[in-house]
């Protein structure tokens, strides 16, 4: 989805500056050599006559721009986009006036007057590369009417039927706005994936840190779990000691409460983090309802079904998969944007099919737009209208990063993810596959499906809602410990 200030052909953030000035001394040193070079062949070697002084006194300016940029400003400064635009222009001028006194358009190297106009296409905004573009596009016909002849060691001057001189104007004119556009195309998608996949980054890096978070949240509330019942039990008995004194027994009550309450917070905050198993693997409706739980109090109705029924009532055996940060992400973001734009409900169906795994995603929203749905899942690109255009649905603008990341985290894991909407149920993907398959959501639906072997890392029965952390194994424990943890169970339970 493209929004206001977002990357684009035609408005692209924060691009002049982006050139250091060493790069562009190191091609114009390139250039010098490259230019010298060939006026010192044809003078000398082949014999043209060539007015050598004139020449040398242009290069030389190069040379002098070149020396006081490098003795002036620090090598790794990164020029404005005025001070780009500039040095190239320069360097546009510079080789005209070089081409003007070697034969202009008859001169075979007056194809490199497209090498600044390409540079700026790549670094500059449009605006400067539409100005240098105009420069160097009034230079061809320059080239044709203002120019020394070459002339050869026989005296006769060398230079090629009109014809053809027009040709190749018309075809180095064709060449500036062709090369421009290209590399400009090129370098606004390259910037448009790179800062995608930044985002992307980003995201998998919090949901990473969140589980690690969660992690130790989870170890903290174990680690706590034999503190707390102590505490608990001396509160017990100091209350039972002090009943005549009616303060200090309110104050040891007072301290088994907060215990209690230090416990229930503990407990709250291991939600997000379970230990070992509980991490790393689980049933996927649960792994689905854990992604949609975020979205599940937003004022739509979200139902999960497994084999088309709810997932309360499924039973039987589900595959167990691997809790990975850029699954849950993934899903998290899919439904997100399928709460987004749906009137009233969300369904996520999942089933398995030839050992493989399938989730579809849908909503009883407007659906995809026809225009943009073969292009969905790439960054910046307007879907559709919140709540729906012909309901007087609100427009929403976005950068399209969500389904963007969600793509590239599920591709991550194996997984192949198709776009369609409710009423195109025969929808093939781009590669000819099988088409998407819909239950009853009627608006845009979003399928994942998982070749076998990619996901799945198990069976089992379906278990309820992920528990409390269990318990150390007891061959790792000392038997003071033990000893504690039944005393204090104990005491919690009276």
């Amino acid at each position: 989805m493209a929004e206001a200030g977002s990357p684009g052909f035609f408005n692209t953030r924060a691009r002049g500056d982006w050139v250091r000035l060493r790069t562009l001394v190191v091609l114009r040193w390139i250039a010098i050599t490259g230019q010298s070079a060939a006026v010192l062949v044809a003078g000398r070697l082949l014999g043209f006559a060539i007015p050598l002084s004139l020449c040398a006194l242009v290069i030389s300016a190069a040379v002098c721009v070149n020396l006081a940029a490098y003795y002036l400003h620090p090598a790794e400064k990164r020029l404005s986009e005025r001070g780009t635009l500039l040095s190239l222009a320069f360097d546009l001028m510079q080789l005209g006036i070089l081409l003007m006194l070697t034969g202009g358009l008859n001169n075979p190297f007056a194809m490199l007057i497209l090498a600044p106009v390409t540079i700026s296409a790549t670094a500059l905004r449009i605006r400067s590369t539409l100005a240098l573009g105009l420069v160097a596009l009034a230079l061809i016909p320059l080239l044709e009417l203002v120019h020394l002849p070459l002339i050869t060691g026989r005296g006769t001057p060398l230079e090629v039927p009109g014809l053809y001189r027009l040709g190749l104007g018309a075809g180095l004119a064709t060449g500036i706005v062709f090369l421009a556009l290209y590399a400009r195309r090129i370098t606004v998608e390259v910037y448009r994936m790179s800062e995608a996949l930044s985002a992307t980054q980003l995201a998998l890096a919090r949901e990473q840190r969140l589980a690690a978070i969660g992690g130790v949240a989870a170890a903290t509330a174990h680690e706590l779990g034999t503190p707390l019942a102590t505490i608990k039990l001396v509160a017990g008995e100091l209350a039972r000691e002090l009943e005549g004194d009616p303060q200090l027994a309110d104050d040891a009550r007072l301290i088994r409460e907060q215990a209690d309450r230090c416990g229930e917070i503990m407990a709250d905050l291991s939600r997000t983090g379970r230990q070992d198993a509980h991490v790393r693997h689980a049933p996927i409706s649960a792994v689905v309802e854990e992604a949609a739980e975020p979205h599940a109090g937003r004022g739509k109705q979200v139902i999960v079904r497994y084999g088309g029924l709810p997932v309360a009532r499924a039973g039987g055996e589900q595959p167990e998969v691997a809790r990975t940060p850029e699954l849950i992400h993934g899903l998290r973001n899919l439904v997100q944007n399928a709460v987004d734009f749906a009137q009233s409900t969300v369904w996520i169906d999942i089933s398995e099919r030839e050992g493989g795994l399938r989730i579809a995603v849908g909503d009883d929203g407007p659906g995809f737009s026809a225009d943009i749905l073969p292009r969905l899942g790439e960054p910046y690109i307007s879907t559709r209208a919140r709540g729906g255009r012909e309901r007087g649905g609100d427009p929403y603008e976005g950068m399209g990063l969500g389904l963007f990341i969600a793509r590239t985290l599920l591709e991550r894991t194996g997984g192949q993810i198709a776009f369609a909407n409710g009423a195109d149920s025969r929808r093939r993907r781009k590669d000819g596959s099988r088409p998407v398959e819909v239950a009853q959501p009627p608006g845009a639906i979003i399928e994942i499906v998982w070749p076998p072997g990619t996901l799945v890392v198990s069976r089992q029965a379906v278990r309820g809602p992920l528990g409390r952390n269990p318990p150390e194994d007891a061959g790792h424990r000392p038997e003071g410990d033990l000893a504690d943890d039944r005393n204090n169970a104990a005491d919690m339970q009276a």
